[in-house]
């Protein structure tokens, strides 16, 4: 390449449009903790005590087919690189593997029970969400009294594991008033309970950090002046002041995806529902390696697409960010 080539080269890269290097950003950040959570499985796999067919077979059924087939699909016949190597080349192209003890592949084992995951998650999440909401805006700026009610409310929420407060709304809205359904998952009433018991924690962390955050918003130089211009102290909030607290909330949405994934787990065990924390916890207790590293990818690809969809929601909220 010529001189005047190489001097040219960084102009093209500087004009590279900001759209774009954002989606190059985050696809190789992507790519790369999606590397790393395969690779901590297949990692655990091989350091986990005993023969790795042995580990494969778990407590489902052994014969001399079984184990044929579990060294032909892992190549544990071939070299350690070639066998990593084909792994990721299995997962490139969606290939989970097979449970040994289910005898099923992995995919259909987790599709089955992805819907109804996503449907508690969800649920859980908008009720984190639009508690929050509702309590910082109707106490941010008032006075002692009702902020102090509603920090003791948000501090009691927090402490209180989801499972605790799981037993006392079975305990209070099924048991005693009849309201809602012990366990199970048909209808929109089965979710009530389970959604209100994981989404509680989220509305106490996230209502505490919109409060602080409309607090400080209402004290800066542009609330002073909207009020000068007659704008009423409820328009203020939820108008201005509101997108100002988002972003430190916007922050959390990483911490919450984590507590709804792991809280996903006990709150399914606890009201009798299917889902992917059902298998999970099955699969450890029956040391069932191939479900246990899906389920490990597939929390690495949720952190994956929740990260993509916080890095956007930034962009939307603070213009700053979008250069």
């Amino acid at each position: 390449m010529t001189g005047a080539g190489l001097a040219a080269a960084p102009g093209r890269a500087a004009v590279l449009p900001a759209w774009a290097r954002f989606a190059a950003r985050r696809t190789l950040a992507a790519a790369a903790v999606l590397w790393a959570a395969a690779t901590t499985a297949y990692v655990a796999l091989l350091l986990a005590p005993g023969d790795t067919v042995d580990i494969l077979v778990g407590d489902g059924p052994d014969t001399p087919g079984i184990r044929a087939g579990i060294v032909a699909e892992w190549g544990l016949d071939r070299p350690q690189v070639v066998q990593y190597l084909s792994y990721l080349w299995r997962l490139l192209h969606g290939d989970l593997g097979r449970s040994y003890q289910l005898q099923r592949g992995v995919a259909d084992v987790l599709a089955g029970q992805v819907g109804p995951t996503a449907q508690l998650t969800l649920a859980a999440a908008g009720v984190g969400v639009t508690l929050a909401c509702v309590i910082a805006t109707a106490t941010a700026g008032r006075g002692r009294l009702a902020r102090g009610a509603a920090s003791a409310a948000e501090l009691a929420s927090v402490s209180v594991p989801p499972f605790l407060i799981g037993i006392v709304l079975l305990a209070v809205f099924s048991f005693t008033l009849g309201w809602f359904p012990v366990s199970g998952a048909e209808g929109a009433r089965a979710l009530v309970l389970p959604a209100l018991a994981l989404g509680l924690p989220i509305a106490g962390v996230l209502g505490q950090v919109l409060r602080g955050g409309l607090e400080r918003a209402l004290e800066q130089p542009f609330a002073v002046t909207a009020r000068a211009r007659g704008l009423t102290e409820r328009a203020l909030v939820t108008r201005h002041a509101l997108r100002h607290a988002l972003l430190p909330a916007v922050t959390l949405a990483g911490w919450f995806t984590g507590t709804l994934l792991g809280g996903a787990v006990i709150t399914e065990a606890l009201f009798g529902r299917p889902g992917l924390g059902q298998v999970a916890m099955r699969a450890v207790t029956g040391r069932d390696m191939p479900v246990v590293m899906a389920v490990v990818l597939l929390s690495a690809v949720v952190y994956v697409t929740v990260s993509t969809l916080l890095d956007l929601a930034y962009r939307v909220i603070d213009p700053r960010t979008r250069g």
